[in-house]
């Protein structure tokens, strides 16, 4: 059976993490020839190409296997250093979760702070649509994830955090000037939208729950890649779109929007998934995290077994 030497799979690790090989090389404290010789002498082992070499460096399918358990691999150490009393204070628990850019912006900052500070936690936070955070885990560079899939990544433990609410809403010049005449639904598939970047398709999903068998909403957009930049983009009345109920809510009591179909918005389910491994911050974590959703987001039904 070919063995997975430590010292290798710990140096692909840092490649991956530092995105090239010279930064790994820093990192580590050895040679860039000592890095590229350690990744090369591990291809040779397991019989197949581990990372692209391009910048940054990028794992292939069978790296990120490689990657997934090189980060499993350093936790599991640091907890047994700490169990038997010889972990040092520059080994703190370090944690990398990725999370969608609303979560980001609304409720998941709030429930971080709720995480005990002793002993200390740091988060390396990996910033996704919620309906591609789970690549992150798939491909190990990060420990947990706030996600849309409901489907564990292999290796993960999935469970319902709760529904995060979208509004649709405008600014009121721009409901007047493209939504008053005519039948709102189709003039509202006509005017502008915003969106987070391409593969948005919260806005599309509304209109064709709001109007089956439309094309979705218009081509006219706006790619707005941050949420507070998404929310005042459609205050500055850019175009529509659906914003997080607690980023709209004061908007809409200043009149700084409206609401473009009251009674209708877009709840999207998130889930929690994570490691299978008994990683004691871990487990601190994933509790917090579900208690503060539990409060800040709508209920969801349980999952079925």
């Amino acid at each position: 059976m070919t063995d997975l030497p430590h010292d290798q799979v710990r140096t692909l690790l840092a490649v991956v993490d530092e995105g090239t090989f010279d930064a790994a090389a820093a990192a580590l404290h050895v040679t860039p020839s000592a890095v590229s010789q350690r990744v090369k002498t591990l291809e040779q082992r397991v019989g197949r190409v581990l990372v692209t070499r391009t910048k940054p460096v990028r794992p292939t399918e069978s790296g990120q296997v490689l990657v997934r358990f090189a980060r499993q691999l350093a936790v599991l150490e640091r907890d047994a250093r700490t169990d038997l009393g010889i972990a040092t204070e520059s080994e703190p628990a370090r944690l990398p979760i990725a999370v969608n850019a609303d979560s980001l912006a609304t409720w998941f900052l709030p429930a971080l702070t709720r995480v005990p500070r002793d002993p200390p936690v740091y988060f390396e936070l990996h910033r996704e649509d919620e309906a591609h955070t789970a690549t992150l885990l798939r491909e190990g560079q990060v420990m947990a994830a706030v996600t849309s899939s409901v489907e564990p990544v292999t290796g993960c433990t999935v469970r319902p955090l709760g529904l995060a609410r979208y509004l649709p809403v405008a600014s009121p010049e721009f409901a007047a000037r493209h939504v008053s005449s005519g039948p709102p639904e189709r003039r509202l598939a006509e005017a502008p939208v915003i969106v987070f970047d391409r593969r948005d398709e919260l806005q599309d999903r509304f209109l064709l729950a709001l109007v089956p068998g439309s094309r979705g909403a218009s081509r006219l957009r706006h790619h707005v890649p941050t949420s507070e930049g998404f929310r005042d983009a459609v205050a500055a009345g850019l175009g529509w779109g659906l914003v997080p109920e607690p980023q709209a809510e004061p908007l809409l009591r200043s009149g700084a929007l409206t609401e473009l179909a009251p009674g209708r918005w877009m709840d999207v389910p998130l889930y929690w998934q994570q490691w299978k491994l008994d990683v004691p911050a871990l487990a601190l974590v994933a509790e917090t995290v579900a208690r503060a959703a539990a409060e800040f987001l709508y209920p969801q039904p349980p999952l079925s077994r």
